[in-house]
């Protein structure tokens, strides 16, 4: 059936209104993006690492969660989850349990490219018939905005802030997406909030529905750490895209394929103006700093569109 917003958006929300998040937080609108694409039949086990969307739509006994919600540690969403999806296995074998449930994990950068990275490769490595969701804020946001291995280079935190000495973060973020991919699972993409959500619905489908594990990174911006106007959510989410800071694409069952290609590649400054994380790029004894950030996402572009046979 082709994608029809309308018809997705009418979908009974399964993360409802009423949590904490701060006003034009991505976090909220990804999970809730990825949760629509689950069957109104299926039931789901969700869980999350502590961090901002765990600590802020879960607090007992409150909760903003429709579906079965586990919280974990920051270090074990993964191993949390594929232990659920086992126990549901093991109980259907034996009768005890009817209906299909699907296992989704979900946790921040700082959980997921850092302190998780051991408990969510583990469980991809088993092969479990999970979901693993990286809302990517691009740093700690929950514990005052510190830099993660997911932060951009010369970003301002406030373990990497911009002064006289150094401009920021000094390394470049870890490209996760790539490091999932070569697990050899069955489904991996990244993805953002784009305009009319088809990208983020079909392949939170298609890793829903996949069987085995699948990952999905989505490109959540952050008011607060990054520090745009909120209402430039969006806006913000599709200058990462048409500047190919976080291009659009999947890996499914070892065929990469990219899922946008901008008409007209936008200059990273497009991308790093409208973030106050960002501003201090902007000064003229910094100017070569950009260069140095468009020169890294050109040859990163040129690399990925060879990998997808678009070259």
């Amino acid at each position: 059936m082709a994608y029809s917003l309308k018809e997705v958006m009418n979908k009974p929300e399964r993360l409802t209104g009423g949590h904490r998040m701060c006003a034009g937080c991505g976090a909220p609108v990804a999970v809730r993006g990825v949760l629509r694409a689950l069957k109104p039949e299926d039931h789901a086990v969700c869980g999350a690492a502590t961090g901002c969307l765990e600590v802020s739509t879960f607090l007992y006994p409150y909760t903003a969660w429709k579906d079965s919600f586990i919280h974990s540690a920051f270090e074990n969403a993964g191993a949390t989850i594929s232990g659920a999806e086992a126990a549901y296995n093991a109980l259907k074998r034996k009768g005890k349990i009817k209906g299909e449930y699907k296992f989704i994990a979900f946790g921040g950068d700082g959980g997921t490219y850092d302190i998780g990275l051991q408990s969510l490769s583990g469980a991809m490595e088993r092969g479990h018939d999970m979901v693993y969701v990286c809302y990517d804020n691009e740093a700690y946001m929950n514990t005052g905005i510190q830099r993660s291995s997911g932060t951009p280079i010369y970003t301002d935190t406030t373990t990497s802030p911009a002064g006289d000495v150094l401009q920021g973060k000094q390394q470049f973020n870890k490209d996760l997406t790539q490091i999932m991919a070569a697990h050899n699972i069955p489904y991996t993409a990244q993805t953002t909030l784009t305009a009319d959500f088809k990208d983020l619905y079909l392949k939170s489908e298609k890793a829903i529905y996949k069987k085995g594990p699948a990952f999905l990174n989505v490109l959540a911006p952050c008011p607060r750490g990054w520090r745009y106007n909120t209402p430039d959510l969006m806006k913000i989410c599709k200058l990462a895209v048409d500047t190919c800071i976080w291009p659009l694409y999947e890996i499914e069952d070892g065929n990469w394929k990219l899922t946008y290609k901008p008409r007209k590649k936008l200059s990273v400054e497009e991308y790093l103006k409208p973030q106050n994380r960002f501003m201090h790029l902007f000064k003229e004894k910094n100017l070569h700093l950009i260069e140095k950030i468009q020169k890294h996402v050109d040859e990163s572009w040129e690399e990925l569109l060879k990998k997808c046979g678009e070259a």
